[in-house]
């Protein structure tokens, strides 16, 4: 009898002991989908707020989010799959949030921004010069003081806000146990190296398009508007890794005609050469409905030989210098690229390089850092022998916080008549950076008539005199050029249309603050076309070159100077027989003939333009197999210097 109370006994608490462990089962399995979705509201949550704030409008980020065609599903599971393995890490549910939304948030904002200011949005390339972002902030800030002020309490708050919130989620949450954190992990780290895997956009993946994400690398703009900020941030993270074109080799560099120049001994005199990049030099007679008296770019005017089509618009001045120097093309990199910060990594070839095998001394100058745009780096590469900048060059006459164009042509006189062998000078100017302040000119002699509001009329008064003023320096250039004995060669253009904000949509001139990337011939054009100048004190003026990309730049100025050079006269005068302009979107002929989307075609891909494309990976990524054949003195100068 007892045996069977006993029996009984224990039979009555192990199933109590079951109810228990199923209870606690039952609390444990709530507790962690209640933890799951949460979790997933964070993630919601965020994405909702990068997308609003990446687009600057609530209804497209709604759209992107509930369109079944686009990849919002897609972003926010990504980022719970971020959350929960950075939650395993910590240790407990949810703080990750913390992490993860700023690291997030912030970028979406400053793509907002550059969006603004310079029509694409933010690249991983772009956080390869940050130091440039901070040097550029005084300037940011005395043109939005308010602005920044917001701004800076708004960090401040900020911080002060994730620092309160990550006590209190601490405080108030149960510590994740080991076996809940390796759960986390177990699941969530696979899965993030499977998408991993499919985000590289050269190979096609099933899953990415089975989750609506598509690669549209060729169009950045739409990449972030399919995508999403965060999946085509990610999409441009392997485009970094420059792959060879297919058929590279050094047959196919063999294979390409190179005429041998050497026997040529060039001009019988040897002219000098000043190359002007003139910081947002354009034309702003061109602005509809609007006037200027005087005409603020007479000489220029007078004087031009043609128009640079700039591949960028209010910024990246550097891809612009890249081209011009080098005679290469950025049309053949990874869009948002930036060769002087990812790509120039040993001696390239450029008309430095090839002036100093002409026995030229070669030096370049600019009146800012020489960090900037990574140029003291750079132009030791490119060959030059020296570099003036601000902290080497003489003070400077100043408009508003830039070095004075005509301050700077002084420099330039005063070291040509130093000079005692014949010189090839690159300058990039300053004084017309933005913004246009409306007090950076004491007085501005240019009157504007035409309707614009007070705003708008003020940023173009200060860019018109800023104009007018480069124009009265290259005046006083030529005039100590045309005196002096040995021929003086300058070529100046602008490196790309001004920042000017509201005044382009305001005088119907463009639809947007930011010129368009994808347009037809006429409309890119109009929005990306720079004066140009190429000009000898001998000869007069090179007339009818026509609207041309900065990388045929070296063609004309050695035509012009007299020179025969494999690469720079010969092979990109083959190019420019078919191509005036060569853009990553159209290749564009002499009678404006196009041919969009060329690069997307490479089975139909022109012969010439597939040789220019393989010479120049060949020179700057592969084993400059054409090293020799078409950049003699390069390759002459690398050998005594390596000797």
């Amino acid at each position: 009898m007892v045996a069977l109370v006993i029996e009984s006994a224990l039979a009555g608490k192990l199933a109590l002991f079951q109810k228990i462990g199923a209870a606690r089962q039952k609390s444990a399995a709530l507790r962690l989908l209640l933890s799951l979705a949460l979790t997933l509201l964070c993630s919601l949550s965020i994405v909702m707020t990068i997308e609003w704030v990446a687009r600057g409008e609530f209804a497209s980020a709604w759209t992107y989010l509930l369109s079944p065609s686009r990849p919002g599903l897609a972003t926010i599971g990504v980022v719970m799959l971020a959350m929960l393995a950075l939650d395993a890490l910590i240790g407990r549910a949810h703080l990750s949030a913390l992490i993860v939304a700023p690291l997030l948030l912030i970028p979406a904002f400053i793509s907002n921004q550059k969006q603004n200011f310079l029509s694409d949005p933010l690249y991983p390339s772009d956080f390869l010069f940050g130091r440039q972002i901070m040097e550029l902030m005084p300037i940011m800030v005395r043109d939005r003081p308010w602005t920044a002020i917001a701004l800076a309490i708004g960090i401040i708050a900020g911080t002060g806000a994730i620092i309160l919130f990550w006590r209190y989620i601490r405080s108030h949450t149960v510590a994740l146990s080991r076996k809940e954190r390796f759960g986390r992990l177990s699941v969530c780290l696979p899965l993030a190296a499977l998408f991993a895997s499919q985000m590289d956009p050269t190979q096609y993946s099933l899953l990415r398009e089975k989750l609506g994400i598509i690669p549209i690398v060729w169009d950045q703009t739409e990449n972030y508007n399919h995508n999403g900020f965060t999946l085509a941030f990610a999409l441009n993270l392997p485009m970094a890794d420059v792959k060879s074109p297919a058929g590279y080799g050094p047959g196919a560099i063999d294979a390409m005609p190179a005429r041998n120049y050497g026997y040529l001994s060039g001009p019988r005199q040897k002219p000098d050469v000043i190359m002007l990049m003139s910081e947002s030099l354009w034309d702003p007679t061109r602005l509809s409905n609007i006037t200027f008296t005087p005409d603020p770019m007479p000489t220029i005017r007078a004087r031009q030989s043609g128009y640079v089509f700039s591949p960028e618009f209010g910024g990246m001045t550097a891809n612009v210098e890249f081209e011009a120097l080098t005679g290469f093309s950025n049309a053949f990199l990874p869009y948002g690229s930036i060769p002087y910060q990812q790509y120039v990594r040993r001696p390239l070839p450029s008309l430095a390089t090839f002036f100093r095998g002409e026995g030229y001394m070669t030096r370049a100058l600019h009146p800012f850092s020489g960090w900037f745009w990574n140029r003291n780096e750079v132009y030791r590469a490119f060959g030059f022998e020296e570099f003036h900048t601000q902290e080497t060059l003489p003070p400077m006459d100043k408009r508003g916080m830039f070095a004075a164009d005509d301050s700077l042509m002084k420099e330039i006189m005063s070291e040509g008549d130093a000079a005692e062998r014949p010189f090839f000078f690159f300058a990039v100017t300053l004084q017309g950076h933005g913004p246009y302040e409306a007090a950076r000119y004491a007085e501005n002699t240019v009157d504007i008539a035409g309707n614009l509001n007070d705003d708008d009329r003020a940023a173009l008064a200060t860019y018109a005199q800023g104009v007018r003023e480069a124009d009265d320096s290259l005046k006083m250039l030529m005039d100590w050029a045309e005196k002096r004995d040995r021929e003086t060669i300058i070529v100046l253009w602008g490196d790309h249309l001004p920042p000017l904000a509201n005044v382009y949509p305001n005088t119907g001139y463009m639809p947007q603050q930011v010129a368009t990337r994808k347009a037809p011939l006429d409309v890119m054009k109009k929005e990306h076309e720079t004066p140009l100048v190429v000009w000898s004190s001998k000869k007069g003026v090179r007339k009818d070159i026509g609207t041309i990309s900065p990388s045929q730049l070296p063609y004309h100025l050695l035509k012009t100077a007299g020179y025969e050079h494999p690469f720079y006269t010969g092979f990109l005068g083959r190019v420019q027989k078919k191509y005036n302009i060569v853009d990553r979107y159209q290749l564009a002929t002499r009678d404006n003939q196009t041919f969009p989307d060329w690069a997307r075609k490479e089975q139909e891909l022109d012969p010439t333009v597939r040789d220019y494309r393989y010479l120049q990976h060949d020179m700057m990524f592969g084993h400059q197999y054409g090293l020799e054949r078409f950049f003699p003195s390069h390759a002459e100068l690398m050998g005594h210097e390596n000797s």
